[in-house]
């Protein structure tokens, strides 16, 4: 399932119940962090991944929960591992 989150990015949810989250807004570990609320969204070449199971708890993946400044090739491979989980690796 797919949704988009503010205006600012989206949450990708998978069948084994992980969800992934990609923002590249204001206030987001990106290149629009220093932007205002009111601000228009901008293209970003980095953007902010974090990850969660179907109960809600973070995942750590790599010692971080959440990971920002991501360039396009590091989104892509941490949405693989997510996608990849199965659902007791929780």
């Amino acid at each position: 399932m797919f949704k988009i989150t503010s205006g600012k990015g989206f949450h990708m949810t998978f069948d084994n119940g992980y969800t992934v989250s990609v923002q590249f807004g204001a206030g987001n570990y990106g290149d629009n962090y220093d932007l205002s609320w009111d601000d228009p969204i901008l293209p970003s070449r980095l953007a902010e991944f974090a990850a969660w199971g179907s109960d809600n708890e973070f995942l750590t993946i790599e010692g971080d929960e959440i990971h920002g400044y991501c360039t396009t090739k590091e989104v892509l491979r941490l949405i693989n591992i997510v996608a990849t989980l199965k659902e007791t690796d929780q």
